[in-house]
């Protein structure tokens, strides 16, 4: 299986899952989320894929400092409704990563590991989103914005031949590089693309 390798120098998402734990699935419910998980469950990279696992790992940062992330304890809100733009494809990487889901989650085991109820949308937030510890009421405003981060000149002039179906072979394997090189320069300017903000 053949991937960009600045994907594996990403910081990885460590968890710790008590339903994990309960079913026997891992080891102390421990384990953890690469960029390449999400970019599997999602079936590309794009900066906004990219985003979601930006403000979910420096989320998490801050929400828990000195320990593993707790996964179905988090609760996640969205300025924008889930038919909105992009929103709804942050919503799926967010919750592959925390649990989280709407209403469709899981409905837990004898009153515990409930993951359902946990996402909303039409929140009434100034971020791109707010993440809040379920056992504390500890939150974090996260604001997402890669536009300092420009894409290459040259995309352009192969998206137009794309769409007119005319591009070579080679074109399109410089665009999908050229894709990839924004993705990983957003990667690497991660203090001017987002924002944590302690409420």
């Amino acid at each position: 299986m053949g991937y960009p390798e600045f994907y594996d120098a990403i910081e990885v998402i460590k968890v710790k899952d008590y339903l994990a734990n309960a079913l026997g699935a891992f080891e102390n419910g421990e384990y953890e989320f690469s960029y390449l998980d999400v970019v599997k469950s999602a079936g590309h990279s794009c900066p906004t894929v990219a985003g979601a696992y930006i403000i979910t790992l420096e989320a998490l940062k801050v929400l828990y400092p000195n320990e593993r992330a707790v996964r179905g304890n988090i609760k996640v809100e969205f300025e924008d409704s889930l038919e909105n733009g992009v929103a709804g494809v942050i919503g799926n990487v967010i919750s592959h990563i925390t649990g989280a889901t709407d209403k469709s989650g899981f409905k837990g085991l004898s009153g515990k590991f409930a993951r359902h109820s946990l996402m909303f949308f039409n929140s009434k937030i100034d971020s791109s989103a707010r993440f809040t510890r379920v056992d504390t009421g500890k939150s974090v405003d996260v604001v997402y914005n890669p536009m300092s981060v420009m894409p290459s000149p040259q995309m352009q002039p192969i998206m137009q031949k794309m769409q007119l179906s005319s591009a070579t072979q080679e074109e399109l394997k410089l665009f999908g590089e050229l894709w990839q090189d924004r993705v990983k320069r957003i990667f690497e300017n991660l203090q001017s693309v987002v924002k944590v903000t302690e409420l």
